[in-house]
């Protein structure tokens, strides 16, 4: 192995170590204890992400599903509602009308998975900012894994 490998290892391994360092421990315990009650009351979870998050969010809806017991779905996982939407409505409503057809309500969730968690002013994710401000008029809780600072979802989101 080269020197070169080894040091790139290396150092990818402490920039990890600093990030889950640098993770909120209690509000990661948060987020668990309202994500057992979320299930326990008979809520629904809706996974959201745009780009690799669309993976992620199929991923999480399959474990959540399977390891955790949670009714969960994925918007994305439905190419042709999602393709169909976006042509017949634009991109920012896909979401939204996603959650409106799934009649979200209070008891339910929404997940959002997100680098940079949507920016309304900049037009990032408009479709992300949507729909947490649909979950929040309909009472949804909203939970976020966000990087960078957050955006639109770390600001808004209820557990992140």
């Amino acid at each position: 192995m080269s020197t070169q490998v080894a040091t790139h290892a290396a150092r990818y391994l402490e920039e990890a170590g600093a990030v889950l360092r640098g993770l909120d421990d209690e509000g990661l315990e948060r987020m668990a204890h309202a994500l057992v009650r979320l299930r326990a009351g008979g809520g629904r979870l809706f996974f959201l992400g745009v780009g690799g998050s669309a993976s992620n969010a199929s991923h999480a809806t399959n474990d959540f599903r399977k390891i955790a017991g949670f009714e969960a779905y994925a918007a994305t996982d439905n190419v042709a509602e999602l393709t169909a939407r976006t042509n017949d409505d634009g991109w920012a409503s896909t979401f939204v009308e996603y959650l409106r057809g799934s009649r979200l309500g209070p008891n339910d969730g929404v997940f959002i998975l997100s680098v940079g968690g949507g920016d309304a002013k900049r037009n990032v994710s408009p479709n992300l900012v949507e729909a947490i401000r649909f979950a929040k008029r309909v009472g949804a809780t909203v939970f976020g894994v966000v990087g960078r600072d957050g955006g639109y979802t770390g600001q808004q989101a209820d557990h992140r």
